[in-house]
């Protein structure tokens, strides 16, 4: 059975968090912190807790990804808690400057729940990938890497985006053990125009 998305939102409210990513990042510029949202004031849906990741593009390159795979916070919160750490805390960007800000472009992805991917052979996980609908999650020791599924479109065949993540978590592409686990998920994404 695949991952099940906890929520599903209206135009109204994805506009809402585009809005919210935004000014958090704004604020960010001015005052070096995310900006705090009071959830009581927010739609229902937007405030249960949710695992989000927010990308930022300039001129469709990427710019700065960051989220977190646990819901730990309310939906609206951790869309600007994201958005403020892939401006301003992703490792392989600089951080953002007032005068990227207009460029960027914001894309939010909202995770579903993990499920857990029984695979005992390399082959197996890779048949049992749905390449541009599953996200994974590698773990190994201490070891930790994960792809959207937005990945896909850049990566489309099923062992190079295992070894790409392989290489993302600090480990050889052609990398196997019997520690190593796996976890799919699904998103509902949406962007600014």
């Amino acid at each position: 059975m695949p991952p099940s998305l906890c929520i599903e939102l209206s135009d109204a409210e994805q506009a809402r968090l585009l809005d919210i990513a935004r000014e958090s990042i704004a604020d960010g510029l001015a005052s070096g912190r995310a900006l705090q949202v009071d959830p009581s004031l927010m739609e229902e849906n937007l405030q249960g807790r949710a695992a989000v990741f927010v990308t930022l593009t300039s001129s469709g390159e990427l710019r700065g990804c960051v989220g977190s795979l646990q819901a730990v916070e309310p939906l609206a919160q951790a869309v600007a808690t994201s958005a403020f750490n892939a401006a301003f805390r992703d490792r392989r960007f600089g951080q953002l400057r007032g005068e990227e800000l207009d460029a960027i472009r914001i894309e939010i992805s909202v995770l579903s729940e993990m499920e857990p991917i029984d695979a005992d052979s390399r082959r197996a996980l890779l048949d049992s990938l749905q390449p541009g609908v599953d996200g994974l999650l590698l773990e190994d020791g201490g070891y930790r890497s994960t792809f959207l599924p937005k990945v896909w479109e850049k990566i489309t065949s099923a062992e190079e985006f295992l070894q790409q993540l392989l290489l993302k978590a600090g480990l050889g592409a052609g990398h196997w053990s019997n520690s190593l686990r796996f976890h799919r998920y699904h998103t509902f994404t949406f962007a600014e125009k």
